[in-house]
């Protein structure tokens, strides 16, 4: 009876839990090397560039003279590669 339940909790660890924390590492490593002047694009699809960095948040240059702050979590990745974060989609 132990055997079988052990045995779908390893199988649900390795293919659910181990995926999603290389994941987020992954993620975690792509923020952390965000640097000024990166092209990146948005969760939500807005597209700029990196004009300033601080710990939680984010400075993107999105048009001449328009500066918007986002937090550093909505940045998806870089311009015209695929995207680290997976967007989110509500039903």
């Amino acid at each position: 009876m132990v055997v079988p339940l052990a045995m779908v909790f390893a199988i649900f660890y390795f293919i659910v839990i181990v995926p999603n924390k290389r994941q987020q590492k992954k993620v975690q490593e792509f923020l952390d090397n965000l640097k000024v002047n990166d092209k990146v694009i948005t969760t939500s699809g807005i597209f700029g560039q990196v004009m300033r960095l601080d710990e939680q948040s984010v400075q993107l240059q999105i048009a001449d003279k328009v500066n918007i702050k986002v937090s550093k979590a909505a940045i998806g990745g870089y311009q015209g590669q695929p995207p680290v974060v997976e967007a989110t989609t509500n039903p």
